[in-house]
């Protein structure tokens, strides 16, 4: 038996084995306690001088050292001192061994301030634990965030099992005391203690599984920069590439001669010829004798318009690739390929055959196989052709130089084509002014001026010495200036048409 498992104490036995003493012995040890422990008084007995000193107790026995009771009796009352007449210690019997489950509460000592209470009551049942303490059960995580619970690797002891024996439960902190190792919370995963608020990543690490990244592949950024302006001779040439919605024939015309007709249809189409690289086509349509075909194109025959007229029938009827073949019999190429020629006769009396009906045919079976035809004209402008290609040609272009003149000879010539019920070409047309000296006249800003109310726009090209000699016109050979000034006005003359 023992004071800690909640038995009275009546008086009647000590515990020892043997017959206690009478109660009144005892009853004074505890009076004695209970006045030493009680208010804010606190009497050390060794002060007699000072109180008024309690009645001594009577003499108890003394108990022999060893039996594993010196803590408890010490907290009951204080040593017995040797004035009050300690009886010899008692002998504790062999039968007599301390309880194993029972540990000496370190803090529990026998100190003045204890106070016994008059009737020991036995240890409350243990209440149960707050809710802001208590453990709660670990709920199941639902399958799309559980991961598999993880054992913690402790070395606490195994725990003993719960449910044996018929000790009362006591609380987690009492069995600290005793030298209790907790039992390893069951391993909750991260995602359930986050839900409680409780979980700390440096508190439970987790070591996430080894696994291999896929390449990051950074997505592909578009930058929006604003182009850049495009120059005027950027500009020309992206016209000149175009789709032109059609063949279209380009007519060169002025009554008078030495104003650069034919200089200008040869230029002309090989600046259109040198962009697009093929489809173009130059025909001196000169009633009188040309020399279209002397100053452009490589003499690889002698053919002119005149050897066309006469196979005309049995060329127009072909088709594709085979009328392409037997047309190239007629035609003269450019030394760089970038144009063909159709010459024209060199024989006066042929003029007589070039009638109205058969320039149109003419016309048409060009218009099958090149997508651009520049025509150089002629100078009578009553001959049936002259008119026929007017009134065909999707473009003008009114050729003079700074001369008084010819800038009289073109004037007059868009007052006819007006009279002819041509004056829709003659609005549209270009005047394109060809400089055959270097530098500027006063006279040429006067002409711009004057064909710019006139026609829909003015072109002028620059003098070239490469020009002065009247021989074949290679235009590469032409200075740069001259060749960007060609770019230009060919641009101006197919812009209504590009698409």
């Amino acid at each position: 038996m023992g004071w800690g498992r909640g038995e009275a104490v009546d008086g009647s036995e000590t515990g020892w084995g043997r017959q206690a003493e009478p109660a009144p012995r005892w009853r004074a040890l505890l009076d004695r306690a209970r006045l030493a422990g009680r208010g804010a008084e606190h009497h050390d007995v060794d002060h007699r001088g000072e109180e008024t000193p309690a009645p001594p107790p009577e003499t108890l026995p003394r108990r022999a050292a060893g039996t594993g009771w010196t803590g408890r009796a010490q907290a009951v009352a204080r040593p017995a001192d040797a004035s009050f007449g300690a009886e010899p210690a008692y002998r504790v019997e062999a039968t007599y061994r301390v309880e194993p489950a029972y540990r000496v509460d370190p803090r529990y000592g026998g100190e003045p301030a204890y106070q016994a209470e008059p009737a020991y009551r036995a240890e409350p049942e243990p209440r149960a634990e707050p809710s802001w303490r208590a453990e709660p059960e670990p709920r199941a995580e639902p399958s799309w965030r559980a991961e598999p619970v993880r054992q913690p690797e402790s070395g606490y002891p195994e725990p003993p099992p719960r449910g044996r024996g018929t000790a009362s439960v006591e609380s987690r902190y009492a069995l600290l005391d005793g030298g209790y190792q907790p039992e390893p919370a069951p391993a909750e995963s991260r995602y359930a203690l986050l839900d409680r608020g409780r979980y700390r990543p440096e508190a439970h690490p987790v070591p996430e599984p080894a696994r291999i990244e896929p390449p990051r592949i950074e997505p592909a950024r578009v930058e929006w920069r604003a182009p850049e302006p495009e120059t005027e001779l950027e500009r020309a040439a992206g016209v000149l590439r175009r789709e032109l919605g059609g063949p279209r024939v380009l007519a060169f015309a002025n009554p008078k001669g030495g104003v650069h007709k034919t200089t200008a249809t040869v230029l002309a189409a090989a600046t259109v010829g040198s962009v697009r690289g093929r489809g173009v086509l130059a025909w001196d349509d000169n009633e009188l004798r040309g020399t279209l075909g002397l100053r452009a194109g490589s003499a690889r025959h002698a053919r002119t318009i005149r050897h066309l007229i006469h196979d005309l029938a049995q060329i127009e009827i072909l088709e594709g690739a085979t009328l392409l073949e037997h047309l190239d019999d007629y035609l003269r190429h450019a030394s760089d390929g970038s144009y063909d020629v159709l010459a024209g006769e060199e024989s006066p009396r042929f003029a007589q055959r070039l009638d109205q009906f058969t320039v149109k045919r003419v016309l048409e079976l060009l218009r099958r196989t090149h997508d651009v035809v520049c025509v150089d004209t002629g100078n009578n402008v009553e001959s049936p052709n002259w008119r026929t290609v007017m009134q065909a040609a999707d473009q003008l272009v009114v050729t003079t130089v700074p001369r008084e003149d010819a800038a009289f000879s073109a004037d007059w010539m868009l007052d006819l084509l007006h009279e002819e019920g041509m004056g829709e070409l003659a609005d549209n047309a270009v005047t394109l002014i060809s400089c055959p000296t270097p530098g500027r006249t006063p006279l040429q800003d006067d002409l711009e001026r004057h064909f710019a109310t006139r026609t829909r726009a003015v072109a002028v090209v620059p003098y070239d010495p490469a020009l002065e000699t009247g021989s074949s016109i290679e235009y590469h050979q032409l200075q740069a200036e001259t060749r960007q000034g060609w770019l230009k006005a060919a641009s101006v003359m197919l812009e209504p048409f590009a698409r």
